[in-house]
């Protein structure tokens, strides 16, 4: 789809949309309060077909109508899985509608917003595109790439008037959010240090050239990134029923520092009352190692990633007791009762929400922000794309949340984007 032609269409066609919210408006290709929200899904492997589920089991207000991917045989899976879903929830009726070409999606009136489940490298430009072509948006962690990535799509998001959630679910579930509520009340006293426990920075892709299987396109496949030849790791076969690996791989994700740091970092951000800023200092461990990265808060609090003890976890350590947190457990010393324990009505509370596909659902209808809006999705990938640099450079870094740039050091501010391939431009909204 020419980006012109595109851009031409979406101006004269969503104009009015960046004035008056969609649900005033009314009439076609507008969502009144009581109608369905007919999505379009963007990148149909693995994720999208879990977030396919999720959507229809916790959602009675949507209906997938489209779906897009570069890999064939994905799409097929996911359009047949689609039918099945469909006439489980009496939709039996509607035809999902399918393209390579996402920008298709994009430039139909029909679809009111979408979800985007493409690998990290895409987010940026189909997020900037989806914006601009009136549509709100479901957009998978880590929200972006790199920080002038994540910038651009929080900017074109405000420009747009568009409804952003991202994919930080944890922030809809009940451990998490009563973690961060004893926090930011002060049961374990002033907080002094944070222990995150995720994986590795991102390494250099040095896999081997295979043969593009049929169905395939590729080049697409690479997109706005540095063209890199075919391996299954990077998109395997619907065959292997699991996460692909190019997550690990600069210029396609940001590795386990990214992957599952964009869900602890974030539940740090979000107990520091941090949503919208960050550390302002980065400091890496000697001898190049993988772990032991220090990023220091304004406030002195400092934010270790660390192999603490437990896998994908949160230890916050207060100045009077201790809070270990993960999807499996909530633990809390010296008193383990506060884990269970009701706040008091004059505590201060956080944002409520036990569903997140319904709270991006209901934030639609209202245009509202979500639980996990888009500046709080950028704001926590920074602090993974930032770390990946410190991990790199090897240095100390000084970094302004404000402005968003490092202070002293030019050739970190150059890392805070990275070389776009061809015609893309994330920019351009």
């Amino acid at each position: 789809m020419d980006r012109r032609k595109f851009i031409g269409k979406t101006a004269a066609g969503f104009a009015a949309i960046t004035v008056v919210p969609r649900h005033v408006l009314g009439g076609k290709g507008f969502v009144a309060a009581n109608d369905k929200i007919n999505l379009g899904f963007i990148g149909t492997g693995k994720q999208g077909g879990i977030l396919l589920n999720y959507f229809m089991e916790n959602s009675e207000e949507v209906v997938p109508v489209a779906a897009c991917d570069v890999y064939k045989v994905k799409l097929e899976k996911f359009t047949t899985q689609a039918k099945k879903v469909l006439g489980k929830n009496g939709l039996q009726n509607v035809v999902l509608k399918t393209t390579e070409f996402y920008r298709e999606i994009l430039e139909n009136p029909e679809i009111d917003a979408v979800v985007i489940a493409t690998p990290d490298h895409w987010h940026a430009q189909v997020a900037v595109d989806a914006a601009k072509a009136g549509k709100d948006i479901y957009c998978e962690k880590p929200m972006a790439l790199t920080v002038a990535e994540g910038r651009a799509m929080a900017d074109a998001t405000r420009k747009y008037n568009r409804v952003f959630q991202t994919g930080n679910m944890q922030r809809s579930w009940r451990d998490f959010r009563h973690a961060v509520e004893l926090v930011r009340n002060g049961y374990i006293g002033e907080i002094k240090e944070v222990n995150v426990h995720v994986g590795d920075p991102v390494v250099q892709c040095n896999l081997p050239t295979e043969a593009v299987p049929e169905g395939l396109n590729w080049d697409m496949w690479v997109g706005p990134s540095l063209y890199q030849e075919f391996n299954s790791e990077l998109a395997p076969p619907v065959e292997r029923d699991i996460y692909p690996n190019w997550r690990n791989y600069r210029n396609f994700g940001g590795g386990m520092i990214t992957d599952w740091g964009a869900h602890m970092f974030d539940i740090v951000q979000w107990a520091l009352d941090m949503d919208e800023s960050g550390p302002v200092g980065f400091i890496p461990p000697e001898k190049a190692a993988k772990r032991g990265l220090k990023m220091v808060y304004a406030n002195n609090v400092v934010l270790n990633h660390t192999d603490w003890g437990e896998n994908n976890a949160v230890q916050f350590i207060g100045t009077e007791g201790k809070i270990e947190v993960s999807r499996s457990f909530l633990r809390t010393y010296p008193n383990e009762k506060l884990a269970k324990a009701e706040l008091k009505e004059t505590d201060k509370r956080v944002y409520f929400s036990d569903n997140h596909y319904q709270d991006w659902v209901n934030a639609i209808k209202n245009r509202t922000k979500p639980i996990s809006d888009v500046e709080t999705g950028h704001r926590t990938a920074s602090v993974c794309n930032i770390a990946n640099i410190a991990y790199e450079l090897q240095r100390p870094l000084l970094w302004d949340p404000a402005a968003e740039k490092f202070k002293g050091d030019n050739y970190a501010s150059l890392m805070l984007s990275r070389p776009i391939r061809g015609k893309w431009d994330f920019t351009d909204f």
